[in-house]
């Protein structure tokens, strides 16, 4: 038995016998992604993904970072370089390369999202190893021939009610276009992450500027221009069913500026002028920004602040962005969220969603916020903390404060697709047995459990996305 049917359940038989039966409830609902990162062309061209080692290791950063930590050489897993150079082109030479080091992965949640994907999609009974590497291998590499493993077949056996993908004000976002006139009726929606041209630190951001204001036909030199050409692209982004824009800055920094200050700090960052301390405000006040504009037009606002980007930066010149080497920061929010918050936080049209990578500012700070600011809402325990005990301490640490009611469910934020099943089976396992406890300890009643299961594994991502 590859996975148990109890994992992630207490051990007390009373409270797993009721984490059980709230799970059983819930186990098969369908699924609600509200961002992710999975690539909308798979969706559009609906091609067999190419092989086992291009399908899980190449493009996630969970398991390349762990194995570049052991001394594994990025390129030797056929991460590409900027530079053309060459890497590692053999397919089962890198997933013998992984399964050599399925060790590492022991007692993580990236352990867990695998074995669920290969026992439930592919029959594997054994753990992967280098004895049973070619075997795993060959099974796999079968399977996505057939058109079972298409992607929009697995998007229907997955149970996927909709999902959102996250691109660029400057993609063309052709592959929606291409699933909207397929005639495909899977929901496949984007979400508007305007990064590059609103962070004055990333690179090319001049350049994306001019190309910004070629896209929309709109003066990006001039501050209000700028502005203008954000809200046509919005616009543009809704029609292809985006309902929230993403915001993954430094910091959680915000700031309402006088419209003569924001319009000379625009100049500054606009013609490459700008200090440290002007991209930090120049992001602050575009989150201000960007929350105005969601009051006009009914966008959800995401906040992932507190990581610091590319850490490494040989690695960085190298390889360039998400190479794993994203580290979490401690982060303020009771003040830096302030602005934003004495402008909007009482807006009951605005839907704010907070993630955080500091785990301190839950009680402290995030859970005290929610749960006054009609306005703000927590996200989910995200990306390092996107584990067993991360979500628990997530539960443990917010509800106390801010309720069930003042978060929205789970959201996988994946890149890997065939993990997304699993990553809700964990967060529905976790859940339940979070819930089982109060029910066992008489804090919440059996029916009242159930129904917030169900809440927490739909209905909240649902209606705070507006999906």
């Amino acid at each position: 038995m590859l996975i148990h049917p109890d994992r992630l359940f207490p051990a007390e038989p009373a409270t797993r016998e009721m984490a059980r039966r709230l799970y059983a409830e819930i186990r098969d609902l369908p699924i609600i992604s509200p961002h992710g990162h999975t690539d909308p062309r798979w969706y559009a061209e609906n091609e067999p993904f190419p092989d086992p080692a291009t399908l899980f290791v190449i493009p996630d950063h969970y398991i390349f970072r762990m194995l570049y930590s052991q001394g594994v050489r990025l390129e030797d897993l056929g991460i590409p370089v900027k530079d053309g150079n060459a890497v590692e082109r053999d397919p089962r030479a890198i997933w013998r390369r992984f399964a050599a080091h399925y060790h590492l992965f022991r007692g993580t949640p990236t352990r867990a999202w695998l074995d669920h994907t290969f026992a439930t999609l592919f029959g594997f009974t054994e753990r992967l190893s280098s004895a049973n590497a070619d075997a795993y291998y060959g099974r796999i590499d079968e399977a996505l021939r057939t058109p079972e493993f298409r992607p929009r077949a697995l998007f229907e056996r997955f149970r996927i009610e909709a999902i959102a993908t996250t691109e660029s004000p400057l993609d063309p976002l052709k592959h929606h276009e291409t699933i909207r006139q397929s005639g495909w009726k899977g929901r496949v929606l984007t979400a508007y992450r305007p990064d590059p041209v609103v962070d004055p630190e990333f690179e090319g951001f001049r350049q994306n500027l001019a190309r910004f204001g070629e896209i929309t036909g709109c003066d990006t030199s001039t501050w209000s221009g700028y502005l203008e050409a954000h809200r046509t692209r919005r616009a543009f982004f809704r029609d292809y069913g985006a309902t929230s824009t993403d915001h993954g800055h430094p910091t959680a920094r915000t700031a309402n500026l006088p419209p003569a200050d924001s319009e000379a700090l625009f100049r500054r960052v606009s013609t490459g002028d700008a200090t440290p301390e002007d991209a930090e405000l120049f992001r602050a006040q575009m989150l201000t920004e960007m929350a105005a504009m969601s009051v006009e037009d009914g966008m959800v606002l995401q906040i992932h602040p507190g990581s610091f980007r590319n850490h490494n930066e040989a690695l960085f010149r190298r390889f360039g962005r998400d190479m794993g080497a994203d580290i979490p920061s401690q982060t303020d929010y009771v003040r830096a969220l302030k602005p934003l918050l004495d402008r909007f936080g009482n807006e009951p049209n605005l839907t704010i969603i907070v993630f955080t990578l500091d785990e301190t500012s839950y009680s402290r700070e995030l859970a005290p916020l929610a749960g006054h600011y009609p306005a703000l809402k927590l996200g989910p325990a995200w990306w390092f903390f996107d584990a067993p005990e991360g979500m628990r301490r997530f539960r443990e640490l917010t509800t106390e404060t801010a309720g069930f009611y003042n978060t929205v469910g789970f959201n996988d934020d994946t890149r890997a697709y065939l993990s997304i099943p699993a990553r809700h089976d964990v967060a529905r396992r976790v859940d339940c047995a979070y819930l089982a406890n109060l029910v066992v300890t008489h804090r919440l009643d059996e029916d009242e459990a159930h129904e917030v299961a169900y809440d927490l594994a739909y209905r909240l991502a649902k209606e705070a996305y507006k999906l």
